[in-house]
C-alpha cells in the first residue's frame, strides 16, 4: 500500500489548456506502479478547456455544480455524479456552464510513451455556447 497525505497546494490552470480561470489538484501522475493519472479540476463560471484527446481514453466524474462536455457532434450538460466516458483519440472539451461553478475528477491513462494528453485549439465561443 502507498499512503499519500492530503495537502499542498491547487494549482493554476495554464492559459495554453484553458480558458478562464480553472484550479488543478493533482490526485496522482502515472509512474512506474500504475499508468493512471487523475486530477480534481475546479472551473469557474465560464472556463473551459481548450480541445484535446486522450490516446487512451478519459473517465470524468462530476463532483459539484453544472457544466458541458463537448465534442465535434455537440455538447451534453453534466452534472454532479454525472460520468462521462471520452474514446481514445476523441477530440473534446469541458468545463463550467456560463453561471456556474464545475468541478470533476478527471481520470486517464498513460500511453506507452507515458503521454496522457494532447492539446489542441482554444473553445471557441460558439462551440462553447
Amino acid at each position: 500500500m502507498k499512503y499519500t497525505q492530503s495537502g499542498g497546494q491547487s494549482a493554476k490552470g495554464p492559459h495554453d489548456w484553458f480558458t478562464g480561470d480553472v484550479y488543478v489538484d493533482t490526485i496522482r501522475n502515472p509512474d512506474n506502479q500504475t499508468a493512471i493519472g487523475c486530477a480534481h479540476v475546479h472551473f469557474t463560471p465560464g472556463a473551459r478547456t481548450v480541445w484535446h484527446t486522450h490516446p487512451m481514453g478519459q473517465t470524468l466524474y462530476v463532483t459539484d455544480g453544472i457544466g458541458y462536455v463537448g465534442t465535434r457532434a455537440g455538447k451534453q450538460e453534466i452534472h454532479p455524479g454525472d460520468v462521462v466516458y471520452i474514446e481514445p483519440g476523441e477530440e473534446h472539451w469541458h468545463g463550467a456552464s456560463p453561471d456556474r461553478f464545475m468541478s470533476h475528477i478527471a481520470m486517464q491513462q498513460a500511453d506507452e510513451h507515458g503521454e496522457v494528453v494532447t492539446w489542441g485549439e482554444a473553445t471557441t465561443e460558439e462551440d462553447y455556447l
